[in-house]
């Protein structure tokens, strides 16, 4: 166990199984030096407790770099829920989540991710305020798919030196909630969408709304185009798919995109410049870290105070582009990685922050 968090580099893991509400949970915190740690929490079926595990502690350290890259007072964090095998009542198991929250004493603040909502996140405020996403706080995926925008955007203009989208082939994996904004704010500007998902819904209003066509969830990965986005799950560049890719960008909002760190440079070599996920996606943290931080204070609901939290929001989303930027110099300059170098910058920046609050 010990040899796994040091693996991943995690200082913290807390685990909660609660027979009555059938919750299973882990809480993992990378680090909290710049601030409470941060980060979703995840609700979906895991073939075992194993994948589970990993999947938190995978997440929880690109939570920090999300962070200290965006220069937000925030560590990272991730939790992770099974969901139950047998019949659960919802409200009984998150309620019992908020109360593992509330167990750490602020030291981790909980969000939406894959599978919860604002519904989830108010039941858990029943019981902690070391939540947002609430219904209240509003939902972060359209701060999240702004700041993918914003990464596609500097992603082009790097690679192809133009700064318009107007009819470049974009494929998007996954139409949830990021996915389909995303889809909307890429087709205001022109391109071309192409989209895949398991929910033929929202596949079907995808393409009434802005897609031109649709492929399955397996193609999209080989579907020619010049931006490949993932916006679902985890690991979706791996040994397999990383041959199939007809792309010349990956720009998305998924966490944790590639299977293995050393895919990174196998990107790097044949050409396909990647956006590191922590870098690209950060604009719900974003939302999330700086709405959190105004709704402790008394005066949170003053028009003049919500248009200036507005405005840095807005400004640290623009920021996104011009890290990613600063990553792709790094990249070309040095023949590395952009994953390396983004880590590199990362680690720098929060080591600079870690000094300067101590």
């Amino acid at each position: 166990m010990f040899e796994l968090l040091d693996q991943h580099q995690v200082n913290e893991l807390h685990v909660r199984y609660d027979v009555s509400s059938g919750l299973r949970a882990f809480i993992a915190i990378h680090n909290t030096a710049l601030g409470p740690a941060l980060g979703g929490c995840r609700f979906i079926k895991y073939p075992s407790e194993s994948h589970a595990l990993q999947d938190a502690l995978n997440l929880a350290k690109g939570m920090s770099y999300k962070a200290a890259l965006a220069e937000l007072p925030q560590g990272g964090g991730k939790s992770v829920i099974m969901v139950p095998d047998r019949h659960f009542d919802r409200r009984s198991l998150f309620s019992e989540f908020g109360r593992f929250v509330e167990s750490l004493n602020g030291r981790y603040i909980t969000a939406i991710d894959s599978g919860t909502s604002a519904r989830e996140m108010d039941i858990i405020q029943t019981v902690t305020s070391h939540v947002t996403s609430t219904s209240d706080a509003g939902n972060p995926s359209s701060y999240t798919a702004a700041g993918v925008f914003e990464g596609i955007k500097a992603s082009v203009n790097f690679k192809l030196g133009t700064e318009s989208l107007k009819g470049l082939r974009i494929a998007i994996q996954g139409i949830g909630n990021v996915g389909y904004e995303l889809g909307l704010l890429l087709a205001e500007s022109g391109a071309e969408i192409v989209v895949a998902d398991i929910n033929r819904e929202r596949v079907e209003s995808a393409l009434r709304e802005f897609a031109s066509h649709a492929v399955s969830p397996e193609q999209i990965v080989q579907e020619p185009c010049v931006v490949f986005a993932p916006c679902g799950l985890s690991n979706v560049i791996n040994e397999s798919s990383l041959e199939r890719l007809s792309c010349r960008i990956i720009a998305g909002s998924a966490n944790v995109q590639l299977a293995k760190p050393e895919l990174g440079q196998r990107l790097h070599e044949k050409g396909i410049l990647y956006a590191p996920d922590y870098v690209i996606n950060s604009g719900g943290l974003i939302y999330a870290s700086l709405t959190h931080s105004e709704s402790l204070r008394s005066d949170f609901e003053l028009v003049s105070r919500n248009e200036v939290l507005q405005a840095r929001i807005h400004e640290k989303i623009l920021q996104i582009g011009r890290t990613l930027e600063e990553v792709y110099q790094g990249s070309s300059s040095k023949g590395r990685a952009t994953s390396v170098v983004a880590d590199q910058l990362a680690e720098e920046k929060l080591t600079r922050l870690q000094d300067f609050a101590a």
